[in-house]
């Protein structure tokens, strides 16, 4: 890994905050994720399950996780199952994680290697009552590929049925979503990157460079600072490219008298960053961009003030529905008439700001986190509001990532990064 050591304190406290939620005799699994093939001996590279990183600060493959807080034996409150390290997988594939080398890394005391696992968990089940699976519930999941997880869940309904199941979602999406002071570390240090990232890429765009050029200036920027690299597939979109919320084809040339959206984060340690500005191809905005990025600003900082504990996201999406449309009316994008004739599913705004504003962020870019619960102190999320005009061939987005405090405005964790108009033309132009 690129990233330096994680103090293990911080996944001590996780497995301690996940087992205090737990029904009274009963186990835990968590499996890292597979390393899935692409063809022939080629593989995706690997990336560690987000829910056992969280439990154990393991990021290798073939890992398993078992927490059984009321064990007869004290040794197996806790157990981790690793890939048993040789000397031929270390000339090959580098070193893997030793018994010792695992209790650095996560403060597990009793590691086993991985054959071991069916003859441990046959004690554990006899103990148990139940068991805690874990299934990918995130809402925008997509669940057609079958993990390493999958697998295990299948067999051991198989081996075991007649133990209780609970799920471990329910009780991770309420402990992942407020960060340890740790984790927010890490995601400062993964905005800190994206910052610099940022920053090259202002002193680097003029007219007729193409936007993969700007993704491999940003790509370089995020490796030297020892990031894993991008958070998620970087959205480089200039012009008419702005509008299509997803483009991430960046192979366009970038045009004098154009906007180039840029929504990318760097990802640190596995926490990722998620921001987006949008920026003059030429170095200075025309009067009617000026406009439309100053209206989209305004919703983000009027959006900004809502986010504090007790907000309830639903509530809170529909006020900056409110704030957009009074911009809108301003722009001339949108009249009276619209909003009097519009369809309260799809309001008219919706035709220029069609996405969602605000998202939980952590471990992944789009966190763990219970939507309908209310916002609470410790936890993090984007504000994104935007305008995408296709008639103009343009489209503004500006987001950044806002820890959300007690008693006081949400604080940005991306505050270093060119935001106002004068900041962004001066820093191009400097």
């Amino acid at each position: 890994m690129k990233y330096e050591r994680i103090d293990k304190r911080l996944f001590e406290r996780n497995r301690t905050k996940f087992m205090q939620q737990m029904k009274a005799n009963t186990v835990a699994i968590f499996n890292s994720n597979d390393i899935y093939p692409i063809s022939a001996d080629s593989t995706i590279p690997f990336e560690q399950n987000r829910d056992m990183f969280y439990l154990s600060g393991v990021d290798q493959e073939e890992s398993i996780l078992a927490l059984f807080p009321d064990a007869s034996n004290p040794k197996h409150r806790e157990i981790l199952f690793l890939k048993e390290t040789n000397d031929h997988i270390a000339v090959w594939e580098g070193e893997k994680l030793t018994k010792e080398a695992a209790f650095e890394t996560t403060g597990v005391k009793t590691v086993y290697w991985l054959q071991e696992f069916d003859t441990i968990l046959k004690q554990l089940m006899a103990e148990a009552e139940g068991i805690y699976i874990n299934t990918n519930e995130h809402l925008r999941a997509n669940t057609e590929t079958q993990t390493r997880e999958d697998r295990f869940i299948k067999q051991w309904k198989k081996d075991y049925p007649a133990h209780q199941v609970h799920k471990s979602a329910p009780i991770l999406h309420r402990i992942r979503s407020v960060k340890e002071d740790i984790e927010l570390d890490l995601m400062q240090k993964a905005c800190d990157i994206t910052e610099g990232a940022v920053k090259r890429v202002l002193k680097f765009v003029e007219p007729g460079v193409y936007e993969h050029e700007i993704e491999a200036e940003i790509i370089h920027e995020f490796i030297r600072n020892r990031s894993n690299g991008f958070a998620y597939t970087p959205i480089i979109a200039s012009g008419k490219n702005a509008c299509v919320l997803h483009y991430i084809e960046n192979n366009q040339q970038c045009q004098k008298g154009d906007v180039i959206l840029m929504d990318f984060g760097a990802k640190y340690a596995n926490y990722a960053a998620d921001q987006t500005r949008a920026i003059p191809v030429s170095g200075r905005y025309t009067d009617r961009q000026k406009e439309v990025y100053n209206a989209v600003l305004h919703v983000k900082k009027e959006s900004e003030k809502m986010l504090v504990p007790g907000t309830l996201i639903p509530e809170y999406h529909q006020e900056v529905g409110k704030l957009m449309e009074e911009q809108l009316v301003n722009l001339k994008l949108l009249d009276k008439t619209d909003i009097k004739n519009q369809n309260p599913d799809w309001p008219a705004y919706k035709k220029y700001f069609m996405h969602g504003t605000s998202h939980f962020i952590g471990l992944d870019t789009h966190d763990s986190g219970l939507y309908h619960k209310p916002i609470e102190a410790g936890m993090v999320f984007t504000c994104e509001p935007g305008i995408y005009i296709p008639e103009e061939n343009l489209g503004i987005r500006l987001e950044d990532d806002l820890i959300i405090q007690d008693g006081k405005p949400a604080k940005n964790m991306m505050s270093g990064i060119p935001l106002e108009i004068e900041e962004v033309e001066d820093y191009m132009n400097s």
